[in-house]
């Protein structure tokens, strides 16, 4: 069977066992009707994905209104900074081709496409888009252009979803916030003095704005799980080798980066996780595929969590992330669910240098393969300064190194396999605290410096990166100044379903659909 009729075939699996998610009486819970004056669509900020994807069904708005909305909140909203590449005309056409179609040969064809006509964005990192460019937030790749769509991109254009651009993320991802020198400072839409997160920063500020119901985001240590928490959103970072990275690169960083979405409802990572899941030809570590639209409706059993309330590095935690902490606990404890402190051992020194290797390696493979193409060799003043220093000590790494990182990486897993034996899932803070104000994570910045800051937002994320285990950020908590402050929880390889039972249960019980921040 060839390549595009398994694709095909798999499609039509995941849409077998979704039907129409609309149809499953989940809501945005406790969502209040806004109105959004003076722009297309006024109600179109309430819609979470799945809610346009009924829409359209029904012929109750067309692929061109919901695409012109989106356009018209990406101009109003024009400070965040969230746009790296821009494919409006091109998300137009398509939507103008869908609508000159009849509804009930949009229906017809929404039976094996269920998101066709989505307004829908990648995030400017990893992913190619055939005949577009990606810059990958950095100079050096600022023309990049793209010759084939990634595996991912291919399975989110079957679906139906209308690519409309890339949004940003820093250069290569190597830090969570939204700054690099190519494309500017990214805002958080909750107080455009903070950072929205990264990597995936555009992503997150484009969702938390209601300026798209969901976007594309990876994380090779934090980047969906770091911009959810800050944004006020759901970001579930899925097992390694649940979803397809390839064809380039089967396994970005050495399996610590994988690709997923950032959403404002539970329901839309289940069902973009339904939809995209599986290995592609070649693939080393896969899956069997789960039914992640069923694990919506399944209340989970007496769940055993292990709480983690403090820092792999002795850093302290905030209060406000003690807060979040609490408040989550309160609420599983109330439904039934058991908390208590506990951690595995793991071997934390031997992981994180491991870590640093297999980026920067990375990153490296990816300049050298630019270089060639371009006949000509990077220049120090096309990188950030912590960037090109990263690419400096990658050319010192040794093949022994790479084996050690890869161990290191592997005895974490070990660790939490066993761990996993005696608790269901892990709860721990996302980051330290609150999100940072803008140029407090710069790549543009002594390493001391950085590191300093950094330590406080990264690891309690990473940890599950270098293990390969699914983990999620959930918006339980606002603090006083009315920042998001989110809760991670972890779960064993190849857990997201479990993952995603809990979050709808707690979704229900404590909603947020109704927080949206007050932009200007």
């Amino acid at each position: 069977m060839t390549e595009v009729n398994l694709e095909r075939r798999r499609l039509m699996q995941a849409c077998g066992a979704i039907g129409s998610v609309s149809m499953l009486g989940l809501s945005l819970n406790g969502q209040a009707a806004t109105k959004t004056p003076g722009l297309p669509l006024s109600d179109y900020e309430n819609w979470d994905m799945s809610a346009m994807a009924g829409m359209l069904r029904a012929g109750e708005v067309s692929p061109l209104e919901l695409t012109d909305a989106a356009i018209s909140r990406f101009e109003k909203n024009a400070d965040l900074n969230v746009v790296a590449v821009n494919h409006f005309d091109m998300a137009r056409e398509f939507a103008k081709n869908l609508s000159k179609l009849s509804i009930s040969q949009r229906a017809k064809q929404m039976q094996n496409t269920p998101l066709l006509g989505v307004p829908f964005a990648l995030k400017d990192l990893g992913v190619g888009l055939a005949n577009t460019i990606t810059t990958n937030g950095c100079q050096f790749f600022k023309d990049n252009l793209v010759e084939q769509n990634s595996t991912l991109v291919n399975r989110y254009q079957a679906a139906g979803l209308n690519i409309m651009a890339k949004l940003t993320s820093p250069e290569f991802g190597q830090t969570p916030t939204g700054e690099s020198t190519l494309h500017g400072n990214t805002l958080n839409p909750w107080d455009k003095r903070y950072s929205s997160g990264g990597s995936s920063a555009g992503s997150a500020a484009a969702v938390a704005a209601r300026i798209l119901p969901s976007a594309h985001a990876s994380d090779g240590g934090g980047s969906i799980r770091i911009p959810a928490s800050h944004c006020g959103l759901f970001g579930l970072k899925p097992s390694r080798g649940r979803v397809a990275s390839g064809p380039t690169n089967l396994e970005s960083s050495m399996g610590l980066s994988v690709h997923h979405a950032l959403t404002r409802s539970v329901r839309d990572s289940a069902l973009l996780l339904q939809l995209t899941q599986g290995g592609e030809p070649g693939s080393r570590v896969a899956l069997p595929n789960a039914d992640m639209v069923a694990a919506l409706t399944a209340r989970p059993k007496k769940l055993k969590i292990a709480l983690m309330d403090n820092h792999p590095f002795g850093y302290p935690i905030e209060q406000d992330s003690k807060d979040a902490l609490n408040k989550t606990v309160k609420l599983l404890t109330d439904l039934g669910h058991i908390v208590e402190l506990a951690q595995p051992t793991l071997p934390l020194e031997q992981m994180f240098k491991g870590m640093g290797v297999a980026t920067s390696s990375s990153m490296l493979n990816a300049v050298q393969a630019r270089e060639l193409k371009l006949g000509r060799m990077a220049r120090e003043d096309e990188f950030e300064s912590l960037v090109w220093g990263h690419l400096q000590n990658a050319k010192k790494f040794t093949a022994q190194q790479m084996l050690n990182a890869r161990a290191a990486f592997d005895q974490g897993g070990q660790a939490y396999a066993h761990f996993f034996n005696d608790y269901d899932l892990i709860l721990t803070p996302v980051t330290t605290g609150p999100p940072p104000k803008i140029g407090e994570l710069t790549l543009n910045q002594s390493y001391e410096s950085f590191v300093r800051v950094v330590l406080k937002a990264s690891p309690l994320c990473a940890l599950f990166n270098m293990t390969g285990l699914p983990a999620m950020s959930m918006p339980l908590h606002w603090n006083k100044d009315g920042l998001p402050i989110g809760v991670q929880f972890a779960g064993a390889y190849g857990g997201e379903a479990g993952l995603i039972a809990l979050a709808s249960q707690l979704e229900q019980a404590a909603p947020w659909a109704d927080k949206k921040p007050k932009l200007s």
